[in-house]
């Protein structure tokens, strides 16, 4: 699949080199897990609950799932849409399709019609798995749109309660599996972007480069058999997933306690039952955990580090936590895309508060430029550009989009504005897509503008993120409306989004009325002007 029009490889010579300098070890998802099992044996590699689950039967429940899958007709090559829950069945479920040779595309517990039925049809997954129901939504309606929105579907496989679906977990009387041979340099699975456009987009990541993000991450995070890792944030996401997160934690012998909700009252209970040393949060995930501990922090006696990533981090907050949570902080900037930075640990206290690491990978090429791609010196603020053993090279299925977003050259545009420092570290100073980050979560403006402008009653509209204390932005929705302004339009506004199929996170905090949209002297609309305005006015 590696030459596959659907996926962009890296040019020949330079994915030898990562082969030569042992960055890509020729080792699949399936043979990674064995070579675990094989060496932790009976260590517990997953907690749920009371329920503890080995390394060993770890491996054994990914044979059993590939073989359930298999079984349901799926196989090498295909595209399955993954939403589940944090639950233990979401590691079954990745390993045993990486085993088989199918890849996943981990959906988020939030997403609704609108990106799931586009990530089968675009994608045209043979496959869809969810649960039941998961915070008072059941998602088997859910399963029957998309179904008959994407012909590919052959099977929905449920969690719980199946319906007229497949259940989710293998019979008894399964015939056992037989390993297929799987190739590191395949596709393993797909994360997705924030979608600066308004369609999300499908990274495709190997074997290869994404265990090499595992392995080194976990290297540089001192992880060890004694790490014990709170999985708060959803498992999908790529944060808590691969950097080091929950891989990287297996990686290294140790123990991922999984949170099915990342709320002090059920976090911090379960650092105290199971000693956890380190998790991983958003900051407005972590101001919330600060409030908590200010009233009572006994229960964290063993955390030892909190990573935070996703969203900008205040100095000013990130000082708090040694004081609040007797943790050290370590800071994380990445990317599904690929490029992760680490403030490593120990370091220096204003290199850790101020700046946002430095990236994994000797081979990592980061580029500083200006609006014409001129490349800037330390210390001055411009467009991050990247490239590197565990960077994509092109989006799924996204040949315009890719012509705009990489270099002929093949280094990535960001999208972020970065400074860097004389010695490699970067300062994430805040984003030049058009992109609203609401709590670690990137809504594309261009998305819900669109969606509003399919309403009778609106005439323009233009979404931007406004500063806010516990989410790092909230959205704001500034609408033209077609005539009048009548009671109760923000609310049939908002109706009409959700009826749309669109995350709860998409609905904007706020909607404003103006009776004409600012715009620039080019003729767009001025957004600067907007944000200015949402600032001013009260909530």
């Amino acid at each position: 699949m590696t030459a596959a029009p659907d996926f962009t490889p890296w040019p020949a010579e330079v994915a030898q080199l990562y082969r030569d300098l042992g960055y890509w070890q020729g080792e699949p998802f399936g043979a990674w897990l064995r070579g675990l099992a094989a060496q932790y044996g009976r260590r517990t590699a997953l907690v749920y609950g009371e329920q503890e689950v080995s390394y060993r039967d770890l491996d054994a429940r990914a044979d059993r799932q590939a073989a359930h899958f298999a079984a349901q007709g799926l196989g090498q090559g295909d595209h399955v849409v993954v939403q589940l829950p944090n639950t233990p069945k979401f590691f079954d479920v990745l390993f045993g399709l990486t085993r088989l040779g199918a890849q996943p595309i981990l959906a988020l517990p939030a997403h609704r019609q609108s990106e799931i039925g586009y990530f089968c049809t675009h994608a045209e997954a043979a496959a869809y798995i969810v649960a039941d129901r998961h915070a008072g939504f059941d998602y088997r309606p859910l399963a029957r749109a998309v179904q008959a929105q994407a012909p590919s579907l052959r099977r929905v496989f449920v969690l719980g309660e199946p319906e007229e679906f497949v259940p989710l977990t293998p019979p008894d009387d399964l015939a056992p599996f037989s390993a297929l041979a799987v190739s590191a340099s395949d596709l393993a699975l797909f994360q997705l972007s924030g979608g600066s456009t308004g369609t999300p987009k499908l990274i495709g990541r190997t074997h290869d480069d994404y265990l090499y993000s595992v392995r080194a991450s976990a290297e540089i995070c001192g992880l060890s058999p004694e790490t014990v890792y709170l999985a708060a944030l959803p498992l999908a996401h790529n944060f808590p997933l691969s950097s080091p997160g929950t891989l990287g934690v297996l990686h290294a012998g140790g123990q991922v306690v999984i949170a099915p909700q990342p709320t002090p009252d059920v976090a911090f209970d379960l650092i105290r039952r199971r000693g956890v040393t380190m998790t991983a949060l958003v900051p407005a995930l972590l101001l919330v955990w600060l409030q908590a501990a200010r009233r009572d922090r006994s229960a964290l006696g063993s955390l030892a580090r909190v990573q935070v990533g996703g969203a900008p981090l205040s100095p000013d907050v990130a000082r708090q936590v040694p004081e609040v949570l007797g943790a050290e902080v370590q800071q994380v900037f990445g990317m599904a895309e690929g490029l992760v930075n680490y403030v490593r640990p120990g370091a220096d206290p204003d290199a850790a508060y101020t700046t946002q690491g430095r990236p994994i990978s000797p081979h990592d090429e980061v580029r500083v430029v200006d609006d014409q791609d001129r490349d800037l010196p330390d210390g001055t603020p411009g467009h991050l550009l990247t490239r590197g053993p565990y960077t994509i090279r092109g989006y799924f299925r996204a040949p315009d989009h890719n012509a705009r977003a990489f270099t002929p050259d093949g280094f990535y545009r960001t999208g972020d504005i970065v400074t860097r420092w004389p010695d490699g570290a970067l300062t994430v100073s805040g984003r030049h897509k058009d992109q609203v980050n609401r709590g670690g979560e990137k809504i594309a403006a261009e998305e819900i503008e669109y969606a509003l402008l399919g309403h009778p009653q609106v005439q323009n509209a233009a979404l931007v993120g406004v500063p806010d204390p516990l989410l790092g932005e909230r959205s704001c929705a500034f609408v033209q409306p077609d005539g009048p302004v009548t009671p109760g339009l923000t609310l049939t506004l908002k109706r009409h989004l959700h009826s749309l199929g669109l995350a709860a996170y998409k609905i904007p905090d706020r909607i404003e009325f103006l009776p004409e949209l600012p715009r620039t002297a080019f003729g767009k609309i001025d957004k600067p002007a907007l944000r200015a305005l949402a600032q001013a006015r009260p909530v």
